[in-house]
């Protein structure tokens, strides 16, 4: 680490904690934080804190909390360890997502084999010891110079008191030279004439400050570009310095937020509150993908076949994949929504007229099953590029089946039991028991291509991984 004379050893800390509302762009913010430190040499690792009491996001109803995004080694995840990845591009594991309910499953498997000796166990400092040992954790598995922890919900929320509790002691633990606190706020419009209002950052700055924390900086989303007078009072009433309140308004893209952080000074404020040495921030190859991005060499339509389109956050990594491969292909991805029920009956000639390609994305159970299948029936007659993930690939084996093999009624066994021709099943377990519970394919798995083969010569290769989520395959 390039850091000051004394601190070459001391592993780094920024906390970011939010505000206000949920979903105000805490996930992105840390995300560009971290890409713009990687940018500057750093080696650096993400972690998100979640204060749900779930032990992870596998069992969430993705119309509730969006998707479940799966790490390599099997971790079902929040959506933002997504952007994680994709902004700062290393791989992440379970290591990284911290929930409540992993906490306190620790603690008490400790209080049941007699670790804490007979003693009362309690949320300070039992809990709160949990919560930094795995925050210190990370950085050290990882090598990491500096940790980036994002800690989920918005303060003031009763489940999120002991993390902002923890992350309180960090800084007596470890010095205040090396833990940073960044706060998000909203500042919203009201009225006919939008006018903005600092209020609510005042009120959320005064409730993080409740419990001891105060905040090194404050990145305030709004929907326009604050005023020099907004940035002032922001800075006067919240006690911090002008040139660390950051306006975040809204951009076209979420990959403008590391340049604008970066003119901003967001980088050089952390370097010097963190008392490290200024590196070249080095952001070219970010200004191209804008580039690719804002002016790119063609245009695409992309149909997006799915069962839960009314909450997009629930195919994010779907959507950004696609974007990813426009940017790689120098392409502009349309994104077009579709929902699957309301495909059985549609014109798709008329329904997909001006579509490109079509994706056809994961989900479970039998809703909107048979939209898929139409969908994907359209995309193979006439000749439209398709890609099914997970259940959608499950479907076009069952639409091959049927329409090409002859096989009338195939079907998976997770949406008609009776089927006569199962032509996909459930994954059996390690005893050769069909059981549900536990039989998950979860993370990186290996698949042989065929040689020859389409697959295997877009993948250039005959060995590759991908990361699975499911408990139904194709029956072999």
């Amino acid at each position: 680490m390039t850091a000051d004379s004394g601190a070459s050893k001391d592993i780094k800390y920024i906390f970011i904690t939010g505000g206000v509302v949920s979903s105000i762009g805490k996930g992105i913010t840390t995300a560009s934080i971290g890409r713009l430190l990687k940018n500057r040499g750093f080696r650096v690792c993400l972690m998100k804190m979640d204060p749900y009491i779930n032990v992870d996001a596998g069992t969430m109803n993705p119309y509730q909390h969006g998707e479940v995004f799966v790490t390599d080694d099997g971790a079902e995840a929040d959506l933002d360890l997504g952007h994680y990845e994709r902004f700062v591009d290393i791989n992440l594991t379970r290591h990284s997502s911290v929930t409540t309910g992993g906490v306190y499953g620790s603690v008490i498997a400790k209080e049941r084999r007699g670790d804490y000796l007979g003693g009362c166990v309690q949320v300070i400092p039992h809990i709160t010891d949990e919560i930094k040992e795995r925050a210190r954790r990370l950085p050290r598995d990882t090598n990491a110079e500096i940790a980036i922890v994002e800690i989920g919900g918005t303060v003031g929320d009763i489940e999120g008191q002991p993390f902002l509790e923890a992350i309180r002691q960090f800084k007596g633990d470890v010095g205040s030279k090396n833990v940073m606190f960044i706060h998000i706020t909203l500042v919203p419009t009201v009225g006919p004439w939008a006018e903005a209002k600092t209020k609510p950052t005042q009120h959320s700055v005064i409730k993080l400050r409740e419990v001891g924390i105060k905040p090194d900086i404050l990145v305030c989303r709004s929907n326009l570009p604050m005023t020099p007078d907004m940035v002032d009072k922001i800075a006067l009433f919240c006690d911090v310095d002008r040139e660390c309140v950051i306006d975040a308004h809204d951009a076209d893209s979420i990959y403008e937020v590391p340049i604008t952080f970066e003119e901003a000074g967001m980088s050089d404020l952390i370097m010097r509150h963190l008392h490290l040495t200024d590196g070249d921030p080095n952001l070219g190859e970010w200004r191209s993908i804008m580039r690719r991005i804002q002016k790119p060499a063609h245009n695409l339509n992309v149909a997006i076949v799915g069962k839960y389109t009314h909450l997009r956050d629930s195919y994010i990594s779907v959507v950004e994949a696609t974007r990813h491969a426009g940017i790689a292909a120098d392409s502009g991805i349309n994104i077009r929504w579709f929902e699957a029920d309301e495909l059985v009956d549609g014109d798709l000639p008329a329904v997909f007229a001006d579509i490109d390609a079509i994706v056809v994305p994961g989900g479970f159970g039998m809703r909107g099953i048979e939209g898929k299948v139409a969908a994907i029936e359209y995309a193979r007659k006439n000749k439209k590029p398709m890609l099914g993930l997970c259940l959608g690939l499950q479907c076009t084996v069952i639409e091959f089946a049927r329409n090409v093999c002859g096989l009338k009624d195939a079907n998976g066994e997770e949406f008609d039991p009776q089927t006569p021709h199962p032509v996909i099943h459930l994954m059996p377990s390690q005893e050769g028991i069909a059981d549900k519970g536990g039989t998950m394919r979860l993370g990186l798995y290996p698949c042989r291509l065929k040689e020859g083969t389409r697959v295997a010569e877009l993948y250039h290769e005959q060995l590759v991984y991908e990361r699975h989520r499911h408990r139904y395959e194709v029956n072999n």
